[in-house]
């Protein structure tokens, strides 16, 4: 909860958490039971008042395949949303039950479905209609499961680790990758602003690139 503190007070608007990955239910099953309801702990404790929520305004957002989770914890997932709805200072994007390669295929199966529904309904005789029926980069990107926050300046990966662990994939093409040696209890204030300077730094390049695309 530190960290989200100093990122708030840093003046970062969106953070986003990776707090449980859909490959973690290929762990023992009381190994994810005791995971789940640790998850609903933390979940009920981030509404409580006077928590960090309460405190910043924070919006959350819990983002993945939602159905996946023990009925109790994706409980928990909605009253928290629906708790902090109206909040509009930051957003916390937790992801849970997510991988990025779940959330890729689940947009374009949407996408697909989407547009296969618009040309039950269309007039096979209508040549613009039926150009409106492609399905393009838009069209996927709205069903994301990470729609409701910008693509991520900053990537902090811990332990020294350089791969993304399907984190993010489509959104992180332009994203400052930040690597430090500390484990992710160990992550204090000053590798936050390190991140930060690392970005600054480097902030002409990824604009540079994000024009390119």
């Amino acid at each position: 909860m530190s960290l989200l503190q100093y990122c708030y007070e840093l003046g970062v608007q969106y953070v986003t958490v990776y707090a449980f990955s859909i490959d973690n239910f290929k762990r023992r099953p009381e190994e994810v039971e005791s995971l789940m309801d640790l998850m609903q702990e933390k979940i009920d404790k981030l509404i409580e008042e006077e928590s960090i929520v309460d405190r910043y305004g924070i919006r959350i957002c819990f983002i993945g395949n939602l159905k996946l989770l023990k009925d109790s914890v994706r409980e928990a997932a909605e009253r928290a949303m629906r708790a902090t709805a109206k909040n509009s200072k930051s957003v916390l994007s937790v992801c849970i039950a997510y991988t990025s390669t779940d959330e890729i295929t689940h947009a374009v199966q949407e996408s697909c479905r989407e547009k296969l529904d618009a040309i039950e309904q269309a007039d096979s005789h209508n040549q613009e209609e039926g150009n409106n029926l492609l399905i393009n980069l838009v069209d996927i990107e709205k069903k994301m499961y990470m729609v409701a926050a910008p693509d991520p300046d900053i990537i902090i990966r811990t332990s020294g680790e350089t791969r993304l662990s399907n984190f993010l994939l489509w959104q992180s093409a332009c994203s400052h990758l930040y690597s430090p040696s500390a484990l992710w209890p160990d992550l204090g204030f000053w590798h936050l602003v390190w991140a930060v300077l690392n970005f600054q730094r480097d902030h002409w390049f990824f604009e540079k690139i994000k024009k390119q695309i």
